[in-house]
C-alpha cells in the first residue's frame, strides 16, 4: 500500500503542486510597461489600477493606465513603437489596448480621450498595420491612415 501511495505522489501530486507554483509564479510577474511619460508641464498624474501618482518624466506606462492633466497641464508620452501622444490641459485618455510583435504580426493599439486635446504623431504600429490603431472619442472612432493628427473632445 505504501509503494502505491509513493508511486500516486510522485507522479500525481507533485506534479500537480509544481503546476501550481508554477502559475502563481506567472500570476505575480509585473505587467510590461508600454511606454513612457517623456515631457511633463504643471499637473500631470498617472493612475492605473485605482493607484494614482504623479506623472514625472520616465513614469512608465501600462495598459490601462489613465493619463490625466490639470488646468494648466500638458504630458507627453512615448509607446514602444515609438508612437508619440501629447496632451494639452485638462485631458484625459485610457490606453486600452497595445500590442507590439511585429515578428508575430501581433500589432494594436487602442485608446480612449474622453477630454482634452490630443496630438498624435504614428509610430510603427501604425505603419505596419494602418487599421490596427483606434482613438476613441465620446462621440466616435479615429482611424489612423496619415501619420499625425489633433483632436480635442469638450
Amino acid at each position: 500500500m505504501k509503494k502505491k501511495i509513493t508511486v500516486f505522489a510522485r507522479f500525481t501530486i507533485w506534479p500537480l503542486a509544481g503546476a501550481l507554483l508554477t502559475s502563481a509564479a506567472l500570476a505575480v510577474e509585473p505587467a510590461t510597461s508600454i511606454g513612457y511619460v517623456m515631457k511633463v508641464q504643471g499637473e500631470a498624474t498617472v493612475s492605473i489600477d485605482g493607484t494614482t501618482q504623479s506623472a514625472t518624466i520616465g513614469t512608465p506606462l501600462y495598459v490601462g493606465s489613465v493619463v490625466k492633466t490639470g488646468p494648466a497641464g500638458s504630458m507627453g508620452v512615448t509607446l514602444r513603437d515609438n508612437t508619440l501622444m501629447s496632451f494639452g490641459p485638462n485631458s484625459e485618455m485610457t490606453l486600452d489596448e497595445f500590442l507590439f510583435d511585429p515578428a508575430q504580426e501581433e500589432l494594436k493599439l487602442s485608446a480612449k480621450i474622453t477630454h482634452g486635446t490630443l496630438d498624435y504623431i504614428s509610430g510603427t504600429i501604425a505603419k505596419l498595420k494602418p487599421e490596427a490603431v483606434e482613438i476613441n472619442t465620446p462621440t466616435g472612432t479615429i482611424g489612423v491612415r496619415g501619420t499625425h493628427f489633433l483632436v480635442k473632445v469638450d
